[in-house]
């Protein structure tokens, strides 16, 4: 009995595109993504992603071996398409750190920084904390499947050959963080009022009592008043979030 084999070039070239996609988009995707989780674990997910959606889209892949050169320019398309969604997805969550600053400085907290445990980088306390609470909230409410639709679905967006209009890409990905300074002033919005109205008082009540030390009174007030503020409307702030990131993500899932 004679086995034929000759299909596993052809088949293995289709792996390494497919996974070049899959790949770019996992490695900057939120919540799958993120710095704090272990690369080994976002290249086996990586793996499993594209042995599982390969087989769905195999017939989009036509790879002619005979040459080197065709072969280089899918895989070079491929990484761009996964770098594109990735990034339109990656910008959503930057909402987050957009508000978290804005809220930092209302609250007298602007000084006070650390290590981002998803990204390894410095970032205000408040805006990671938002951070590790919308990945979380991610899970939670199982989003998270909704971005692994979006890498199926990314073929119907982008087929696999087909060289993306480089001007739509940018259009998305400036629309992104536009999208994204918005959500982020959205969620702030209650902290910008406050902020606007206690230093308000604070000024009055400065002319009012001159002798008064007024920063000393106002430093930790303006603490404790924001943190109450923040008890009250997270609540209603991670629902705004999780609607846009949600919206982002029905917009890569034209299928769903």
């Amino acid at each position: 009995m004679r086995i034929d084999v000759s299909f596993l070039p052809t088949l293995a070239a289709a792996f390494m595109l497919c996974f070049a996609r899959i790949g770019t988009m996992v490695m900057i995707l939120p919540a799958l993504g993120e710095m704090s989780v272990p690369a080994r674990v976002r290249l086996t997910v990586a793996l499993v992603l594209t042995a599982v959606i390969l087989p769905l889209n195999r017939g989009a892949y036509h790879v002619d071996l005979g040459a080197l050169g065709p072969v280089v320019l899918a895989l070079g398309q491929e990484f761009l398409i996964g770098a594109v969604l990735g990034l339109l997805a990656r910008m959503t969550i930057s909402a987050l750190q957009v508000a978290g600053s804005v809220m930092a400085q209302q609250m007298g907290l602007g000084f006070v920084t650390a290590v981002d445990p998803t990204q390894g980088q410095q970032g205000m306390l408040v805006g990671n904390f938002l951070t590790v609470l919308g990945i979380t909230l991610i899970f939670a409410f199982d989003m998270h499947h909704l971005l692994i639709a979006a890498l199926n679905d990314s073929y119907a967006v982008f087929r696999p050959g087909e060289i993306p209009n480089i001007g739509d890409a940018a259009s998305m990905l400036t629309s992104s963080v536009g999208s994204a300074f918005r959500i982020g002033i959205q969620i702030s919005a209650p902290f910008l009022v406050f902020g606007l109205l206690f230093n308000l008082g604070l000024g009055i009540l400065s002319r009012l009592m001159p002798q008064m030390q007024v920063f000393f009174v106002g430093m930790p007030l303006s603490i404790l008043v924001g943190f109450m503020i923040l008890l009250l409307v997270m609540g209603a702030m991670m629902t705004t979030f999780l609607g846009s990131l949600q919206d982002v993500l029905v917009q890569l899932t034209p299928s769903g």
